[in-house]
């Protein structure tokens, strides 16, 4: 099967998910491309900075809003493998992304199509294209592996303590 250009750019958020989950952040990420290159890339740090905003789209924009020198990224994909939350929604928004791909919904906070479509509101100045379901089930695994081993190790830490002294 060929890959197409949204699942090698999802590939590389995959890679920036996964640096997540090697700091024992949940592991989701994000790439920003602009005329056929990454421009940007990172992952969840909320659990290393204990700060609320630093969700991978969020570094994504400000690194390429940075780099670019402006707060407008027309003419921009943004690739992330979980499903957009309100806050991120919003920056993508306000920072005039053209296009977001995503993995995984996000049936708790997803508002790239799941709970509502921030993106595509018309009462907003600016609307954003949405692709779902790029590498859903890889992207979905991730999150899943992820909380699974997160439950085993408190259960774990839970048996130890009654066995302790």
């Amino acid at each position: 099967m060929e890959t197409t250009t949204d699942e090698m750019f999802m590939i590389q958020a995959i890679e920036e998910a996964k640096k997540a989950e090697a700091l024992a952040e949940v592991p989701i990420g994000a790439v920003l491309v602009k005329d056929g290159a990454v421009i940007a890339r990172g992952h969840n740090l909320r659990e290393t900075t204990q700060r609320s905003i630093t969700h991978a789209e969020i570094l994504v924009i400000d690194e390429a809003c940075e780099k670019l020198g402006t707060w407008r990224l027309e003419d921009t994909t943004l690739y992330v493998t979980l499903e957009p939350c309100p806050m991120c929604a919003g920056a993508i928004i306000l920072s005039r992304v053209q296009r977001v791909v995503y993995g995984a919904k996000d049936p708790k906070a997803g508002c790239a199509g799941t709970l509502m479509n921030l993106l595509d509101d018309s009462r907003f100045n600016h609307q954003t294209e949405v692709e779902s379901g790029v590498l859903e089930e890889e992207c979905g695994a991730l999150l899943t592996d992820f909380f699974k081993n997160l439950r085993q190790k408190k259960k774990e830490r839970k048996q130890q303590l009654k066995l302790e002294p």
